[in-house]
């Protein structure tokens, strides 16, 4: 029997802990998604170049690839708690620097740019500890009720946020980063409140080179030796290259259908509007089905409706295919994340959800990367196909794995 679904889970939203946790979060991903939306635009109105605006917004996820791993070993050897309330004192601070220094007159590239790398140093260790935390908040059995729960909150922001941003930065071009200012400091608050431990209890050491070293070995051989875990990241690596390639495809091949830029836009909000219901199923078909047959499904569905973007003859079509598409994968997500979690001992948590992470984020990065070269080399309805045979690919293998065809209890 799967360990997540032995018993019905709780009412999550009586629990007080986990009341603070998630508005903390909620609150600063508003934040976030106001200045993802000011910062492009204020570099562009800065210096007149979409080029720098691209580098300040790549800077994070760079960062990120990088320092991933070592952040993951550093949240295990620090107490996770402090690690995140400091993350999010810090954030908040180096945002407010933003607007004072307008206000001051003195705002220019060359602070926005260390804002960038010095914000990814925190929110890597920010994430990393984030998620390593969650099984100590909530039980084991409530997992993927929390992680639909964080999903389907995320999408709402993420579905009303996109309008709200602009209204933020119609008041005033600094409005959205002293809003994510605050909201950063309310989540370091929140999470202050929180009374449960962010792990558990164990024998703490030096963080030296050395030993920062071994850790990271440590913990890529516990997943090397995981096959449900190695397999199902490798794949869903695989995925995560034609997901990155996939949002400037989108958007030339609604160009081409004559779309204007509102209406590209909601193609996207079909995405997020998607996502939100497949978050709101989770907790539903995650106790239902075990987690390769989520994984086999999910794959096929998105290699069955992927091509229909190239065959869609209007952009309103688009955004039923974006809708069909996305209602799998937070199903899909919550379900492996649940999974790792629960079978990660607590002391690598942070080192394990790294090395998953860094490896999804390049391959999406690489994706995003390479997209436009191939668009420009094979035409976007023609990428479209080529990336069809991908996940068809990606599809058959998980079929024909006995690893993922099996999986559901352990190791």
């Amino acid at each position: 029997m799967d360990p997540l679904a032995s018993t019905p889970p709780r009412n999550l939203w009586r629990r007080h802990d986990f009341q603070l946790l998630l508005g903390g979060r909620l609150i600063s991903q508003l934040g976030d998604q106001l200045q993802s939306l000011a910062l492009p635009l204020l570099v562009v109105a800065l210096t007149g170049s979409s080029t720098q605006a691209g580098i300040v917004l790549g800077l994070q996820t760079v960062v990120y690839l990088v320092f991933g791993l070592v952040a993951g070993a550093l949240v295990d050897h620090w107490d996770r708690k402090t690690t995140m309330i400091w993350c999010e004192i810090g954030r908040g601070s180096l945002t407010a620097t933003v607007p004072i220094a307008a206000a001051s007159g003195v705002l220019g590239m060359p602070q926005l740019y260390a804002i960038a790398v010095l914000n990814g140093v925190l929110s890597t260790l920010f994430g990393a500890a984030n998620s390593s935390a969650l099984p100590n908040i909530v039980t084991k059995t409530d997992l993927p009720s929390a992680l639909g729960a964080i999903g389907a909150m995320s999408n709402t922001v993420r579905i009303v946020g996109a309008s709200v941003a602009g209204v933020a930065y119609a008041l005033g071009r600094m409005v959205p980063f002293a809003f994510n200012a605050v909201s950063f400091l309310a989540s370091a608050a929140a999470l202050r409140a929180i009374r449960a431990d962010f792990q558990q209890e164990r024998a703490t050491a030096t963080a030296s080179p050395r030993r920062l070293l071994a850790d990271i070995g440590h913990g890529q051989s516990w997943l090397w030796r995981k096959p449900v875990i190695r397999t199902l990241a490798l794949l869903d690596a695989g995925d995560s290259l034609r997901y990155g390639a996939g949002y400037l495809l989108i958007i030339m091949l609604a160009q081409d259908l004559h779309a204007n830029p509102t209406q590209v836009g909601i193609v996207f909000t079909g995405a997020a509007i998607g996502a939100l219901l497949g978050s709101l199923l989770v907790p539903v078909l995650t106790r239902r089905f075990p987690l390769g047959t989520l994984s086999i499904t999910m794959l096929w569905v998105e290699a069955l409706t992927f091509p229909f973007y190239a065959l869609a003859p209007t952009w309103w079509l688009l955004l039923v295919v974006a809708f069909a598409e996305s209602v799998v994968s937070p199903v899909y997500n919550v379900a492996l994340d649940s999974y790792r979690l629960s079978v990660t001992p607590d002391a690598l948590r942070g080192r394990v959800t790294s090395a998953i992470d860094t490896l999804t984020s390049g391959a999406a990065a690489i994706g995003t990367i390479a997209s436009g070269a191939l668009i420009a080399l094979l035409g976007a309805p023609t990428l479209t196909l080529v990336l069809s045979g991908w996940l068809t690919f990606l599809a058959l293998t998980a079929t024909l794995s006995r690893t993922v065809r099996t999986a559901s209890a352990t190791d």
